[in-house]
């Protein structure tokens, strides 16, 4: 199932149970998979046309009268052009906004690189008071749901639109504050986010026949970032690889290394190396910025030899 049909069906759940859960978007009802909600749920569902900057005041209205209100757009719309009213109206308020930005990163394709947000977690990242979430796949996400709707604070949630490889068993049990350990390992920790999980699980096996075996943590909030994990698997393994749709400044990466800066710990990493975005498609897009399975192989070397 496509990603925002988990996202959109979840909400629903949440709306009939409580009618203090509301969602706005900004002329993208379509795009996001919550169309629909308008017609089930007019009283709860505003369209705020493109005025993404409006959406966001209004939303942390809403909120200071009782209401849930989750917000959505393209990523870059949701972060970087309502910056300041996620800085002040949401966070420094401490207003209760979920704010759900789509096609992060290269998964934008041919919207091209004015829709392509590389720095969205960084810019986030940096304001006080946020928590980031990036989910894996549906199965991740129809658990994170309920849980991101009941904590008392803003949230960003980075959610790719369409389908996404299954890497979760029905069994899975989410924590908004605990990284996922996938896969236990000694010769090398690889922290991911997103989109690449399953291609690090991919990689991961052909590692394997190379005799490196890898730790696999899924890192789905990064921030706040789980640092005892962190620090307690690089310690471990004694080498690390950070994989992220971001650039690799202010995002993952950038968690990670401060989450170790007082370790003597090697870290590599794999990432959109600090440039904009273009039109493409994703297979296009992954090769332009080197998030493919054969370049997670080729750092995964890198970093053990690093040791």
């Amino acid at each position: 199932m496509e990603m925002r049909a988990v996202y959109a069906a979840c909400l629903a759940e949440m709306m009939e149970k409580d009618k203090h859960v509301v969602i706005l978007d900004a002329d993208l009802g379509k795009a996001s998979g919550t169309l629909s909600l308008r017609a089930k749920f007019p009283e709860q569902s505003f369209d705020c046309g493109v005025a993404e900057q409006d959406m966001a005041s209004i939303a942390a209205g809403l909120s200071s009268y009782g209401f849930k209100p989750w917000i959505e757009s393209f990523t870059p719309f949701a972060t970087r052009r309502i910056c300041d009213q996620i800085a002040i109206s949401i966070s420094y308020a401490k207003r209760n906004v979920k704010i759900v930005g789509t096609d992060p990163g290269i998964s934008a394709e041919l919207n091209g690189g004015t829709h392509m947000s590389m720095e969205d977690i960084g810019v986030i990242r940096s304001i006080p008071g946020m928590v980031i979430f990036e989910p894996v796949d549906e199965v991740q996400l129809r658990a994170a749901m309920p849980v991101l709707n009941e904590y008392d604070g803003p949230v960003y949630v980075r959610l790719f639109r369409k389908q996404l490889p299954v890497v979760f068993g029905e069994d899975y049990k989410f924590d908004l504050f605990k990284a996922d350990t996938i896969k236990e390992g000694k010769d090398l920790t690889i922290f991911v986010s997103g989109m690449l999980t399953a291609d690090v699980v991919e990689a991961s096996k052909k590692l394997a026949e190379e005799g490196i075996d890898a730790e696999i943590i899924n890192v789905h909030t990064i921030k706040p970032i789980d640092k005892g994990t962190v620090v307690a698997s690089a310690r471990k393994t004694g080498a690390v690889l950070t994989v992220e749709n971001h650039n690799v400044i202010g995002g993952l990466q950038s968690a990670v290394l401060e989450a170790l800066a007082m370790e003597k710990i090697p870290v590599v990493a794999v990432g959109v190396q600090d440039h904009f975005g273009e039109v493409g498609k994703l297979p296009y897009l992954r090769e332009a910025t080197g998030l493919t399975v054969e370049n997670i192989l080729a750092s995964a070397r890198k970093a053990v030899t690093l040791k």
